[in-house]
């Protein structure tokens, strides 16, 4: 491999900033919490991360996650309707009112799950799209795995109490920042304060969407095992974080619990932007093909979060694979660019070809056989 700094015209460079004191995390009132960036991944504070837990009406993310994904898939629509059986109708909990044997869009099952936190429309969906409750379940779990939700089983729809129904805050934040990078489109309906179905109109339970207007989400949940839990996500000035607090004593010690978290996040880190995606960070040779030079860059942006106080300590190298030789696709992974915050290592991401370089014609090829030659005869002398 071959390393070389980040080309600096690429690389925003932080004007230092007056040295700020970074506190201790808060230690909150609750069972296990987590705080994490939602573009850069990067943890915040956790405590009991991964502690099984059970999730109450958490449990609802991944049933609005699996809705969004058909949705987005094209597999549903917004106005299809829904048939509501008996047993949904039963179901036990909170309730967004359907009626059995009535027809119910998906919109409206959709905002019933994520705001009236309905029991009733969480079966309702799961029988609509696998033919049951258990067999939504199943799906659940598989996609559980697929996301690495490694603490976290589904046993139902609705997070209704049951032996094999746990997850975790880390669990619970993944999902979260899937649900939210993966299907914007769909994502402002978390915000939303009330919902009214059958003429009864229900408050979100998420109390700091009336308190702050930064957070747009996510989901509540409780019961007698579980306690209160509260997911959340926030916005503020472009940096978005999401924090979970599993197992605390009432609705209103989730809010404030949830509030120190974000209160910390936002003001003692920052989330900068070190490349947009398709940027072109080196051109290094490339050996028999039509073109000389190979851009290479990142297929996506890279998002670092940062102590405010140490942000001019970020730097960027990148070690691109020798001897690269035609044919080269773009998209191909050819090195590894490596960010620093002084001399930590806090994030890696594949460089990738930006455009294909084909095969040169014979005499192409045979020319640079003679130069790579040299080239590295040269390199072996020097090296």
């Amino acid at each position: 491999m071959v390393s070389t700094l980040a080309s600096a015209q690429s690389v925003p460079v932080p004007q230092p900033q007056p040295q700020t004191m970074i506190p201790s995390p808060p230690q909150l009132a609750a069972k296990s919490w987590f705080l994490m960036d939602a573009d850069s991944g990067r943890v915040l504070v956790e405590h009991n991360a991964d502690e099984r837990l059970p999730p109450a009406s958490l449990t609802k993310l991944m049933t609005a996650y699996l809705v969004e994904r058909e949705l987005d898939r094209g597999n549903i629509a917004m106005d299809d309707m829904v048939r509501v059986s008996e047993n949904a109708w039963r179901t036990g909990g909170s309730k967004m009112f359907i009626e059995v044997d009535t027809q119910v869009s998906i919109r409206d099952l959709l905002y019933g799950i994520i705001i009236a936190s309905g029991n009733d429309a969480s079966v309702a969906v799961a029988e609509h799209l696998a033919g049951g409750e258990a067999p939504f379940a199943d799906l659940m779990n598989q996609h559980a795995t697929r996301l690495g939700l490694h603490n976290t089983s589904f046993p139902n729809a609705t997070g209704l109490p049951h032996p094999e129904q746990y997850s975790s805050a880390r669990d619970m934040a993944l999902l979260s920042q899937y649900i939210i990078n993966d299907y914007p489109q769909h994502y402002a309906m978390y915000a939303e304060k009330y919902f009214t179905y059958n003429d009864i109109r229900q408050p979100n339970r998420n109390r700091l969407l009336w308190r702050d207007p930064t957070v747009d989400g996510l989901k509540t949940g409780w019961t007698t095992e579980a306690g209160y839990g509260l997911v959340a996500s926030a916005k503020r000035d472009g940096m978005r974080l999401i924090s979970v607090v599993m197992g605390t004593s009432s609705e209103e010690s989730r809010a404030q619990e949830t509030q120190k978290l974000l209160s910390y996040g936002f003001r003692y880190f920052e989330t900068l932007k070190l490349y947009d995606a398709g940027s072109v960070l080196n051109t290094p040779r490339v050996w028999g093909g039509e073109s000389n030079q190979l851009p290479v860059g990142v297929d996506r942006d890279v998002m670092m979060t940062v102590p405010r106080a140490r942000n001019q300590e970020l730097s960027a190298r990148l070690d691109i694979q020798g001897d690269l030789a035609a044919p080269i696709e773009a998209g191909q992974r050819v090195g590894t660019l490596e960010v620093r915050l002084g001399e930590e290592v806090v994030g890696e991401q594949p460089l990738v070809a930006l455009e294909s370089v084909e095969e040169g014609g014979f005499v192409k090829k045979l020319l640079d056989q003679v130069r790579r030659f040299f080239s590295n005869l040269v390199g072996g002398w020097f090296g």
